[in-house]
């Protein structure tokens, strides 16, 4: 029976990654969490439909290998998660706004109870915008641990 001086403990942890330096610390984060806890770790990139030109978006191929090297540069992050000692370890890769896909899609797919999001700080009047992590952090039906 747990008390209230028990820690939370989460089954399975989904971490959003991308090479930015506040992704990388969420990484390791999750990671460290996903070991104490002996979770298993999904670890979800989003492949951003706005960042290619409109024929690039049109061009099937195009995408679909864009798909294929974003699959295969998570793979990389797999393995240092399993080298890490953790056991159970998936790569999801999906396609769109990063905050709204990973909430509206990732999240119900995969029914994790902890989410892990970078978060880069930012300077000037593009602080007022919002953020992705701030979308997740506000809707997203479990909890978040946004790390900076």
């Amino acid at each position: 029976m747990q008390t209230a001086t028990d820690p939370k403990r989460f089954s399975r942890i989904l971490v959003g990654v991308d090479d930015s330096e506040d992704a990388q610390l969420a990484f390791r984060y999750a990671m460290n969490r996903a070991k104490m806890d002996d979770s298993e770790l999904y670890i979800v990139s989003i492949l951003e439909n706005n960042e290619f030109n409109i024929y690039q978006a049109l061009d099937k191929d195009f995408i679909h290998g864009k798909r294929d090297d974003l699959e295969q540069h998570m793979q990389g992050y797999v393995k240092v998660a399993k080298e890490f000692g953790i056991k159970k370890v998936k790569a999801v890769v999906a396609e769109g706004e990063p905050g709204e896909t990973i909430v509206k899609e990732v999240i119900p797919s995969v029914k994790p109870d902890l989410l892990v999001v970078g978060s880069l700080s930012k300077k000037g009047p593009r602080r007022y915008f919002g953020s992705q992590a701030a979308y997740m952090a506000k809707y997203a039906p479990i909890s978040v641990m946004v790390v900076r």
